[in-house]
C-alpha cells in the first residue's frame, strides 16, 4: 500500500488545514489502497473562501480581457507540464486508464486556451434608439458584458479534471471569482490541477477550493446569499435539489441521461456496432453521455445483437493500470445498484447475452435482449457496463418509446437515409442528436445541451463564456 499524502485546501492564496481537525479518506476504487486525504472544511471557513473570492472579484473585474487570458494561457502551459503526474492520480482516485487520465489533462488545456483566445472575441454592442419605432437617433445603447461575481463550481468524479476547467476558465475569462467544490471522489485530482493554477500566477483569492462532507457544507453552501451562480455536473437528484434550493441566481445544470441508439433499417450495422459499444462500455458506461439504451427493429435485432456481442467479448476487462476499456466501478455502492437492475432484468425474463457477474467493483460487461418496458434497465441510467436491446416494430415506436423517459440529454441514430436522420433527430426530445456516431460530449465548442431532467442551461465554451455574464446598459442622450 502506498504512503497516502494528506492534501489541504486553498483560501485566500493559501494552503490550509481545516480547523475541524477532520479529514477524509479518498480510496482506490479498483484496490485495497487509499489515494489521500483531504480537508473537511467547517461552515465559518466556507464563510472566509466566499468572503474572499467577493474581494478578489471586484479587482479582477478590472483586469483587462487580454490580461485574464494570459493568466489562462499561463494555466494551460503548467496542466501540459504536470500531465502524467496528474493523470497518475486521476487513475489512481477514480480508476480511469493512465492513458486516458493524460489526454484528460491534456484535453483540458486546449479547453483552457481556447476559451482564453474566445473570451477575448466575446463583446457586446452597440444599439441606436430610431430603430424602433418612434424611438431617437439621439438615443445610443451601449451594451457591456458584467460579470456574475462569485461562480460556485461544483464538478463530478469522472472527469475530475476536464469539466472543472470546463468551468473555471470560462468564470475567470469573464471577470468572476470561483468557489470551486470538487466531487470528493475526484478532489484530490482538481486540487492538483488548482496547484497548477496558484503556479501560473493566481491572484489571492480569485480562486477558493472547498473541500468538506456533503451533510456538513453541502446545502450550506449552495445556499449561501454570497454565491452570484452555481453550475454544477452531476445526478440528476442531486441537481433538482440544487434548482429547488436556489433563489433568483443563474443555475447551469449538467445531468444524468438515458441516451438511446436508434438503428434505424437501412443501418450500416458493422458501423452502429462499433459506435454502440465504444458509446455504451468505454471507462464502463460512467458517462452521462454513454449509450445506454438500443432500439433496433426486429427484422435487424439478431443481426444487430450478434455484431454487439462479438464486440463485447473482445473489450479488455480489469484493472486501469492495464488500460482496460471495462474498469471497477467508482465504489460499492454503485455497483450494488448496476448488479440491482442487472437481477432486476434476469428475473422479469430478459435474455441474457453475455456479462452478468461481478466481483467487487468490477462488473462484466452486460448485454441484455428482449428487454421490456417493466424492467428497471429500460428506463434508469446505471452509470455502468450493461446495454439494454429493446426491440421495435417501427421507427415511430422507437420515437414515442425514446420520448417517454425522463431524460433529454444526447441519442443516436444510425441510418444511410438523410431524411430520415434528420425526420427523426428533430423528432427525439434530446439536447443533442448524432447521425451515425456514438453520443458523447466534444468538440468542446460545440453546445452542450440537456433538457428534461437532463440538465438546465447550456454549456460549451462560447455558451458558458455567455452564461457567467449578464448584459449592462449604458444609455447615451445625446444633444
Amino acid at each position: 500500500m502506498t504512503t497516502a499524502t494528506t492534501y489541504t485546501f486553498l483560501l485566500d492564496g493559501q494552503w490550509h488545514e481545516s480547523e475541524s481537525n477532520e479529514t477524509i479518506e479518498i480510496a482506490s476504487p479498483y484496490k485495497e489502497d487509499i489515494v489521500g486525504r483531504v480537508q473537511a472544511m467547517t461552515k465559518p471557513e466556507v464563510d472566509r473562501a466566499i468572503a474572499s473570492a467577493k474581494t478578489a472579484q471586484a479587482e479582477w473585474a478590472k483586469v483587462p480581457a487580454n490580461k485574464r487570458a494570459e493568466l489562462l494561457h499561463a494555466w494551460a502551459t503548467e496542466l501540459e507540464k504536470r500531465a502524467d503526474e496528474i493523470g497518475k492520480v486521476i487513475m489512481r482516485e477514480v480508476g480511469k486508464g493512465l492513458a486516458d487520465g493524460i489526454k484528460e489533462v491534456k484535453r483540458t488545456a486546449e479547453i483552457i486556451r481556447y476559451t482564453a483566445e474566445e473570451g477575448l472575441r466575446f463583446d457586446g454592442q452597440m444599439m441606436q434608439g430610431d430603430s424602433f419605432p418612434g424611438g431617437s437617433a439621439k438615443k445610443i445603447a451601449v451594451i457591456k458584458k458584467a460579470p456574475l461575481g462569485v461562480v460556485l463550481a461544483i464538478s463530478p468524479f469522472n472527469y475530475p479534471v476536464n469539466l472543472a476547467a470546463a468551468k473555471l476558465a470560462p468564470a475567470l475569462m469573464t471577470g468572476n471569482a470561483v468557489v470551486f467544490k470538487p466531487a470528493t471522489q475526484g478532489s484530490i485530482s482538481g486540487i492538483l490541477m488548482v496547484e497548477a493554477l496558484v503556479a501560473a500566477g493566481l491572484p489571492a483569492g480569485l480562486v477558493n477550493l472547498v473541500t468538506g462532507r456533503g451533510s456538513v457544507i453541502g446545502d450550506y453552501l449552495t445556499a449561501h446569499p454570497g454565491i452570484n451562480m452555481i453550475t454544477f455536473t452531476g445526478g440528476t437528484a442531486t441537481g433538482q435539489h440544487l434548482s429547488r434550493q436556489s433563489s433568483m441566481i443563474p443555475l447551469v445544470l449538467e445531468l444524468g441521461g438515458k441516451d438511446p441508439a436508434l438503428v434505424l433499417e437501412d443501418a450500416d450495422l458493422s458501423l452502429a456496432a462499433d459506435h454502440i459499444i465504444s458509446g455504451a462500455f468505454s471507462y464502463s458506461g460512467q458517462r452521462c453521455t454513454a449509450i445506454k439504451r438500443v432500439f433496433v427493429l426486429e427484422p435487424q435485432a439478431d443481426a444487430l445483437v450478434a455484431e454487439l456481442s462479438a464486440r463485447i467479448a473482445k473489450l479488455t476487462v480489469g484493472s486501469p493500470e492495464d488500460e482496460s476499456v471495462v474498469v471497477p466501478l467508482i465504489d460499492a455502492k454503485s455497483a450494488d445498484f448496476v448488479e440491482g437492475l442487472i437481477t432486476d432484468a434476469n428475473e422479469k425474463g430478459a435474455t441474457l447475452v453475455t456479462g452478468g457477474n461481478r466481483t467487487a467493483n468490477l462488473i462484466e460487461p452486460t448485454l441484455f435482449d428482449h428487454v421490456t418496458r417493466d424492467m428497471r434497465i429500460a428506463w434508469e441510467e446505471p452509470f455502468g457496463p450493461v446495454l439494454p436491446i429493446i426491440r421495435v416494430n417501427s421507427v415511430e415506436e422507437m420515437i414515442a418509446y425514446a420520448n417517454e423517459s425522463e431524460y433529454g440529454l444526447q441519442a443516436s441514430v444510425f441510418t444511410e437515409n438523410i431524411d430520415a436522420a434528420f425526420s427523426v433527430a428533430d423528432a427525439l426530445e434530446t439536447g443533442s442528436v448524432q447521425i451515425n456516431g456514438r453520443t458523447e460530449r466534444g468538440p468542446d465548442h460545440f453546445p452542450f445541451i440537456g433538457v428534461k431532467s437532463s440538465g438546465l442551461g447550456v454549456q460549451g465554451v462560447g455558451r458558458s463564456l455567455a452564461s457567467m455574464t449578464r448584459d449592462k446598459l449604458t444609455v447615451l442622450n445625446l444633444k
